[in-house]
């Protein structure tokens, strides 16, 4: 018996009781996009999906459900494992509530193990979230701001261990913001990265505020919903404001650059034409030669502090607070100082 519930109906079950929901479909979906806090239990891997739907288009629809059939008889018993150590109540989806989450109903009820689907799938939830995104934003947003290697991100990722709202935009993208900013990290596609920023805004939407880092509209191969950058553009921004020497030290702690050198001189080419050429010869030299200090310095006076100015000009009309310290630790510290006042 298939019992199909609302999208809405999952969410509400999956927030505020013990309760599970299963993607059932393949890897290579589930990591492109899914309910955020569901886990994944594959019918078919990501080859298996493919041969199936080969079959659909070359032969027809009873070809691919038989070859489907004999891939996954094979695997019962794995699969069926894998549902009992669930020890709370389940939900399954697939792409449109459709074969897929049906037969793994349809098997589980078989071996006494009872579930629900949501109706419509995964395609319900895009819909939801492409609503949500265009809805007005509730909380007000505090922005932090600065120049590159200011911690910004530690910051927020301190925040959020003490309970603060946060929207890390740069996790979410899956990429760090700048033209290093790819390397070390996974990118997300723009669906992913815009299920998660509704996930937030939906757990968060009763908040007085959220904190976010003051990103450009693009973060790599994404960009950010419309109006949560103009709410950003139009929030005050918290400067941070830390020595050069302090910036060095983060860049260079959170890259890592002597693990991938090449990775670090393959990206500089992408920019080395907009640095004046003396400059950009002796940082090419430097990142041959591992003197990475002096590498990431220089990029930070020629290349990077120079577009920060260029940008703040923006601040004047949502106002700006600026956050001196000696160190990313001390600038923490005085942001959260500075949330806990507003929240009295």
């Amino acid at each position: 018996m298939v019992r199909d519930i609302t999208l809405t109906d999952a969410l509400e079950l999956q927030k505020n009781h013990s309760h599970t929901l299963v993607d059932v479909r393949s890897p290579k979906e589930f990591k492109e996009a899914t309910i955020p806090g569901s886990i994944n239990i594959p019918i078919f891997t990501n080859e298996e999906r493919a041969e199936v739907g080969t079959l659909y288009k070359q032969v027809g629809k009873q070809a691919a459900m038989d070859h489907g059939l004999a891939i996954f008889s094979k695997k019962l018993p794995e699969f069926i494992a894998e549902f009992r150590k669930i020890d709370t109540q389940i939900t399954v989806f697939c792409w449109r509530g459709g074969m897929r989450s049906k037969t793994a109903m349809t098997v589980l009820e078989l071996m006494g193990i009872r579930s629900s689907r949501i109706s419509g799938g995964i395609h319900t939830y895009r819909q939801w979230v492409i609503a949500k995104l265009q809805e007005p934003i509730k909380p007000k947003l505090l922005v932090l701001n600065g120049y590159t290697g200011s911690g910004k991100t530690k910051i927020l990722h301190k925040l959020m261990e003490d309970g603060c709202p946060v929207i890390d935009l740069e996790g979410m993208a899956g990429h760090r913001g700048s033209i290093f900013g790819q390397i070390g990290v996974k990118p997300n596609n723009q669906k992913k990265f815009e299920l998660l920023i509704a996930d937030k805004l939906e757990k968060y939407e009763n908040e007085p505020y959220i904190f976010i880092e003051g990103e450009s509209k693009r973060i790599g191969q994404v960009h950010m919903p419309e109006l949560l950058f103009e709410k950003k553009g139009q929030s005050p921004q918290w400067i941070i404001r830390l020595p050069v020497k302090a910036r060095v030290e983060e860049i260079l702690s959170e890259y890592e650059p002597e693990k991938q050198p090449e990775l670090f001189l393959e990206a500089f080419s992408r920019i080395r034409k907009r640095i004046h050429q003396p400059i950009a010869a002796k940082i090419q030299e430097d990142l041959e030669n591992g003197r990475f200090a002096e590498a990431v310095e220089q990029l930070l006076t020629h290349y990077y502090d120079p577009q920060y100015e260029h940008s703040v000009a923006r601040f004047a009309t949502t106002g700006q607070d600026v956050i001196e310290a000696e160190t990313v630790q001390e600038a923490y510290e005085e942001c959260l100082k500075r949330y806990k006042e507003l929240m009295k």
